[in-house]
């Protein structure tokens, strides 16, 4: 149990087009104050909420620097929308953005100085926040991250195409037949997930945790990216950033893992383009280095921001 101090709490949202109040759940690990600069993190999914980042507590705990995680619009413990299943023109980059300085704002944390860590899709929007070149922006995490879903899905087909044949042929023809909610399609999808999302097994429980609730509510998820990591149907599969990177003007650290299907071609564009950057790779990681080699990723995420 973690012997850090911890608060939560719920910010008002106001979506444009949404007749109820919408509100987005934080927490916080460590205390705010004048002379310490946060790290806020944001997860990614879209709609896998902040359960599989909780390692990231180690930051707070044990390097004193307070930790702010929240659930993303449609997930965890923020407001839900499920009857906007679909509509690609509400659940938008820009709504996560629009969502995104609200905590800021509402933490009085816009008006100061913040580090920020996005995983996976969270690292994606924390780039388009950071090309905008907000004020307050010191540091900038991007963990396991695309540049452009276009080369993220060549190179989800190749790690598919190392699968064994019998799993290829059970992803190819669920896919076609729209079967892709069966359990035939999900356990296929372990397999690759055992190799390229998560190295531990067996799946650590606030990864687990994370999952059931995307699948309780899967709006967000099934409207923005599709069905899994590598079958991507939703309004992200065109999304592309690259021609913006070089507006990111503050030091950034670049993550991604051995075996992580973010691999080197996939977030390389960061690496060229951003213009103060280092890149770790962890070697028996990989999507998730905060589980396979949590130690480490905690030095390096630390070291970074001191």
């Amino acid at each position: 149990m973690s012997s850090v101090e911890t608060t939560e709490g719920t910010i008002p949202f106001a979506v444009p087009g949404i007749d109820q109040q919408c509100k987005t759940w934080y927490t916080i690990f460590g205390t705010l104050s004048s002379s310490s600069r946060p790290l806020v993190v944001l997860h990614g999914g879209p709609g896998v909420c902040h359960y599989y980042m909780l390692p990231l507590r180690d930051i707070a705990e044990h390097y004193h620097i307070p930790v702010i995680m929240y659930d993303q619009l449609g997930c965890g413990q923020s407001t839900h929308l499920p009857e906007k299943k679909g509509a690609g023109d509400f659940w938008t980059v820009q709504l996560y953005l629009d969502e995104l300085d609200n905590l800021l704002q509402h933490l009085g944390i816009i008006q100061g100085e913040y580090d920020l860590l996005g995983q996976s899709w969270g690292g994606m929007l924390g780039a388009c926040h950071a090309v905008r070149r907000p004020n307050g922006l010191r540091r900038l995490v991007i963990a396991d991250s695309p540049a452009d879903m276009v080369s993220w899905v060549k190179a989800a087909d190749g790690l598919r195409s190392k699968l064994p044949p019998d799993v290829q042929e059970t992803l190819t023809r669920c896919e076609r037949e729209g079967r892709t909610e069966t359990e035939e399609y999900e356990k296929a999808v372990d397999v690759y997930y055992a190799r390229h999302l998560c190295r531990v097994s067996p799946m650590p429980p606030d990864l687990v945790r994370s999952f059931e609730d995307m699948k309780r509510d899967p709006t967000v998820m099934l409207t923005m990216n599709g069905p899994s990591e590598f079958f991507i149907t939703g309004t992200l599969k065109t999304w592309d950033i690259r021609p913006e990177l070089h507006k990111i003007a503050v030091p950034t650290l670049l993550i991604n893992g051995r075996y992580d299907e973010a691999t080197d071609d996939v977030v390389q564009p960061y690496f060229n383009h951003i213009q103060k950057v280092k890149w770790v790779r962890f070697a028996e990681s990989a999507h998730l280095p905060q589980f396979e080699e949590r130690e480490e990723f905690m030095k390096s995420i630390a070291a970074f921001l001191e």
